[in-house]
C-alpha cells in the first residue's frame, strides 16, 4: 500500500506504435494504483495507433487521447513537443508526480505503487524509474555502464517540483532528452534512482524505432558526443560494448568520432557538460579501482524494501 496520499499523472507520446501500444495500455489499466490522468498523444502516426487506443477510453475518464496532425519528419524534438501537449492536459490536476511512459513497454501491476512509495519515503528523490529488459536478452542492470543514478527514458517518473525546476524536457533533434532531464536534476541537487526491484520489459531495443540496431548504435555514439561525454569514458564504453556486440560497439565508436569530426553544436550548457564529465570520471576511477583490486564494481545499492 502507498504510504500517504500521492497523486500521479502519465504522458505517453506515441508515433506509429500499433505493434505494442495495447500491451502498454493493458499494463496501465491493471495497475494497483491508477493515474489521476493518462494522456496518450498520438504524434501524427501513419498507422492505426489511434484506432487501437480509442476502445480503451470507454468507462475510463482518466484516459485521454490527443491526435496531432501527420508529419513526415521524425526526431526527438517532436517527442518533446508531443509530451508538452500532454503536459498542458494535466495542468488542472493537483498531482505530485508526473511521468513519461513510452508506448512499447510492459509493467508489473504494482509498478507505479512501488515507485510512489519510493518518492514518499525520500523527499529528496527527484527522478525515479527501474531497470529494464529487452527482447535481445539485454538487461540494463547487468549490461549498462550507467548504474543506479540514471533513469531510463522509457518509464521516467519525476517529482513535480523537480520537473518544473529543470524546466521539463528540452527539445533536441539528436536525442538525449531523457538524459538531459535526469542529469540536470542531479546537478540541481535532486537524487535520481533506478530501482532493480520492479524491472519493466521494453518490447523494442532502444533507439531502433524505424531504424536498424547498427544505425541506432551509431546514433547513440553521436549523441554521446553531442551531450558532452568524456573521450576516455567513450573509449571504455565502446570496448565494453564490443565484448558483447562487436559490430554495435564499433558503430557506437564511429558515431562518436564522426560527431567530433563534424563539430556539431552541443545542446548542453558548459555547466551541465562539466558536471557530466566529472560524474563519468568519478565512475571510471571506481571501475578501474575495482579491476585493480579484483573487487566487483557495484553499480547498484542493495535492493529497496
Amino acid at each position: 500500500m502507498i504510504e500517504g496520499n500521492m497523486t500521479y499523472v502519465l504522458i505517453t507520446p506515441a508515433r506509429n506504435e500499433s505493434a505494442f501500444i495495447e500491451l502498454t495500455i493493458q499494463s496501465v489499466i491493471k495497475q494497483t494504483v491508477l493515474p489521476a490522468r493518462w494522456v496518450i498523444v498520438n504524434d501524427g502516426s501513419t498507422d492505426n495507433t489511434s484506432e487501437l487506443v480509442r476502445p480503451y477510453l470507454a468507462g475510463r475518464p482518466w484516459m485521454v487521447l490527443v491526435d496531432l496532425p501527420v508529419r513526415t519528419e521524425r526526431h526527438f524534438a517532436a517527442k518533446v513537443n508531443a509530451f508538452n501537449v500532454g503536459w498542458e492536459r494535466v495542468k488542472d490536476i493537483d498531482y505530485q508526480i508526473i511521468g513519461n511512459l513510452d508506448a512499447d513497454v510492459s509493467l508489473d501491476p504494482d509498478h507505479f505503487e512501488f515507485l510512489l512509495n519510493q518518492f514518499r519515503k525520500d523527499p529528496a528523490l527527484g527522478v525515479a524509474g527501474t531497470t529494464f529488459k529487452e527482447v535481445n536478452n539485454y538487461d540494463s542492470e547487468k549490461d549498462s555502464f550507467e548504474g543506479q543514478t540514471h533513469v531510463s527514458g522509457q518509464v521516467q517518473i519525476f517529482r513535480r517540483e523537480c520537473f518544473e525546476q529543470i524546466g521539463g524536457y528540452r527539445p533536441n533533434k539528436a536525442g538525449g532528452i531523457d538524459w538531459m532531464a535526469v542529469t540536470t536534476a542531479r546537478m540541481k541537487g535532486w537524487k535520481t534512482r533506478s530501482f532493480r526491484e520492479k524491472p519493466f520489459f521494453h518490447h523494442r531495443p532502444m533507439g531502433t524505432a524505424e531504424r536498424s540496431e547498427m544505425a541506432s548504435a551509431f546514433s547513440y555514439g553521436e549523441k554521446d558526443y553531442y551531450l558532452g561525454g568524456h573521450p576516455l569514458w567513450e573509449i571504455f564504453r565502446v570496448a565494453y560494448r564490443m565484448i558483447k556486440q562487436p559490430l554495435n560497439g564499433l558503430a557506437l565508436g564511429l558515431g562518436y568520432v564522426w560527431a567530433a569530426l563534424t563539430r556539431e553544436p552541443r545542446p548542453v550548457s558548459p555547466e551541465l557538460m562539466r558536471f557530466h564529465r566529472h560524474e563519468q570520471m568519478q565512475k571510471l576511477r571506481a571501475i578501474l579501482a575495482s579491476m585493480i583490486t579484483f573487487k566487483r564494481y557495484r553499480r547498484f545499492e542493495p535492493r529497496a524494501n
